[in-house]
């Protein structure tokens, strides 16, 4: 007998899991399982009310988390499509901002460009317009100007609204002028002398008798001054082409709401 306790004791000396730092895998977890039972019935007595708690606590958490951690899983064709495109036109508009800065590769010619969109500003067009105005003394070029002058604040008006609703910058962090404070022409979308010189051309077309040089050089100046913007990385691709879609649209609505040659004599005598 005692030869075989001393085996056995032997044994337990050498087995591995009797070790201090192995007695814990021996042993049953009833601290463990005491927690959860009663961890059970807790949870059982809270009832409806424990619940509720978690799902507001949850949905905190969940309307805390930033916009960055929330991930779209399946987005849509529309979607994929419109950043897509978006991503494409903030590309080619930053290529074609070659004069956004001194340092730009055509940065020299940046003076010169931006003359080119002053011809197509609302100020001098405005003034020029109350100058002829003044100076006309024939009631047909009275009404022509009159109307003229119409379309001109109302293309203000309409692309400062539009400008403070999309509230989007240009491609290049460039600050507006004197001119364009004065005209609340301060956003990128859409490009307000993009839509002005549009419907200043087409309303010249209507109205004027030119020849076919004088129309071709007016269209090319109408597309050289909303490109122009793009140039000195005031606007992207796509505010140019929507203000000339929105000047087009104007001056259809001031070819509907045209003003007879008695009403521009009525506000004529009343200035």
């Amino acid at each position: 007998m005692p030869a075989s306790q001393a085996r056995s004791r032997a044994r337990d000396r050498n087995n591995v899991l009797n070790r201090a730092e192995f007695l814990s895998l021996n042993q049953p977890l009833k601290g463990n399982q005491e927690s959860r039972s009663a961890g059970r019935k807790q949870s059982g007595q809270a009832g409806p009310a424990g619940a509720q708690n978690g799902s507001a606590k949850e949905r905190r958490q969940s309307q805390q988390l930033p916009e960055e951690d929330c991930m779209q899983l399946n987005p849509s064709f529309k979607g994929i499509a419109f950043n897509s495109l978006l991503a494409i036109d903030i590309c080619m508009s930053k290529r074609l901002g070659v004069c956004a800065n001194r340092a730009s590769s055509w940065g020299g010619a940046r003076s010169m460009v931006s003359l080119l969109g002053i011809t197509g500003h609302g100020i001098p067009w405005i003034a020029g317009t109350l100058i002829c105005l003044v100076k006309s003394s024939t009631l047909a070029g009275q009404e022509v100007l009159m109307n003229l002058l119409l379309a001109l604040l109302l293309d203000i008006m309409i692309v400062a609204g539009l400008q403070k609703l999309a509230k989007r910058k240009g491609p290049y962090d460039v600050t507006p002028g004197l001119l364009d404070y004065l005209t609340m022409d301060t956003y990128a979308f859409p490009a307000g002398h993009a839509s002005r010189v549009a419907m200043l051309s087409k309303f010249l077309l209507n109205h004027l008798v030119l020849a076919i040089p004088l129309r071709i050089l007016l269209v090319l100046w109408a597309l050289c001054v909303g490109f122009s913007r793009v140039m000195i990385g005031r606007h992207h691709i796509t505010d140019v082409l929507s203000g000339f879609a929105f000047g087009y649209l104007q001056f259809r609505l001031v070819e509907l709401i045209w003003m007879s040659s008695n009403t521009c004599q009525m506000l004529i005598s009343i200035w």
